[in-house]
C-alpha cells in the first residue's frame, strides 16, 4: 500500500538561497536527525543536483541497523522543484518530490512523499508500529533546523 508524507515550511529567504541549500546533496546530513547515522558516500564533485545524479548513503532508520541507500534524482525544474526516487534501500518505493514557490515572505517548500514498505502485511504492520511516527520525527527534526537556518528571529 502506497502511504503520503506532505509538508510545507515558509522560509524567510530569496529562492537563490533556498535553491541553493535544498538542491546539494552535501546538506542533507545537516537536515537529518544524528540517530540515523547518515553518510553520504557519493563524492559529489557538482555541487547542484542535476537529473539522471545517482546518490548513495549510509543510513540507520531503525534500531541501529546500518543500511544503504541510492536515490536517483528524476526530475530537476531550477529553482522550482526537483525529485528523488530510491533506487536501493529500505523502501519498496520512495518518490520525494521538493517544490519551491515564491512569495511576499520568502518561499515556501512542500514537500511531497510517497512511500511503500516492503513485506506485505508486516510490512504495513511496521508502518503503523514505528515507521511512520520515524518519517514524522524526521521530518519534525527537519522543520526546526531549517526555522533555526532561514527564519532567525
Amino acid at each position: 500500500m502506497i502511504h503520503q508524507l506532505q509538508r510545507q515550511q515558509q522560509l524567510n529567504c530569496d529562492i537563490e538561497t533556498a535553491w541553493k541549500f535544498f538542491s546539494s546533496a552535501n546538506n542533507l546530513s545537516e537536515i537529518t536527525p544524528e540517530d540515523m547515522n547518515f553518510t553520504v558516500l557519493t563524492k559529489l564533485n557538482e555541487d547542484e543536483i542535476y537529473e539522471g545524479m545517482i546518490i548513495d548513503y549510509y543510513v540507520s532508520p531503525l534500531f541501529g541497523v546500518k543500511l544503504k541507500w541510492q536515490t536517483v534524482i528524476t526530475e530537476v525544474e531550477s529553482k522550482k522543484m526537483f525529485t528523488d526516487f530510491q533506487n536501493k534501500g529500505p523502501f519498496k518505493m520512495w518518490h520525494h518530490r521538493h517544490f519551491f514557490v515564491p512569495n511576499e515572505n520568502g518561499v515556501l517548500m512542500v514537500d511531497n512523499v510517497n512511500y511503500e514498505l516492503p513485506f506485505g502485511f508486516l510490512g504495513e504492520i511496521a508502518r503503523k508500529l514505528m515507521v511512520k511516527k520515524k518519517l514524522e520525527d524526521i521530518f519534525d527534526y527537519r522543520f526546526q533546523i531549517l526555522e533555526k537556518t532561514f527564519n532567525k528571529k
